[in-house]
């Protein structure tokens, strides 16, 4: 297994072992841009139960996310092991209402 193999198989571990992850500039409390700062607020605005890794914290997972998703930006999030996406189109679910079905538990069945 490659390092980048390694990298990838953490990041979908966390994906698959949380509901609701999100890939972020630093931590929900102490985001480090502004971007993961409104995207953290949004999940909260909807009292979301969500998990973070601090990308910052670990250059590899930074730039394996962007090849897990496919998606160049951080923050990333993803619900039920699917990547929805992020800030914008985080903020465009939520402006839209669209938010809360998926992040409702009966989204799960």
């Amino acid at each position: 297994m490659t390092m980048a193999d390694d990298v990838l198989s953490r990041i979908e571990e966390q994906v698959k072992n949380n509901r609701v992850m999100v890939f972020m500039k630093g931590t929900p409390n102490f985001p480090q841009c502004g971007f993961s700062a409104h995207t953290v607020e949004i999940l909260r605005a909807h009292n979301a139960e969500f998990e973070s890794f601090d990308v910052l914290s670990d250059p590899a997972v930074r730039e394996g996310v962007k090849q897990y998703s496919n998606w160049p930006t951080i923050p990333q999030v993803y619900i039920d092991g699917q990547f929805v996406g992020g800030c914008d189109i985080v903020h465009e679910l939520h402006e839209r209402g669209e938010l809360d079905a998926l992040l409702s538990p009966a989204a799960e069945e």
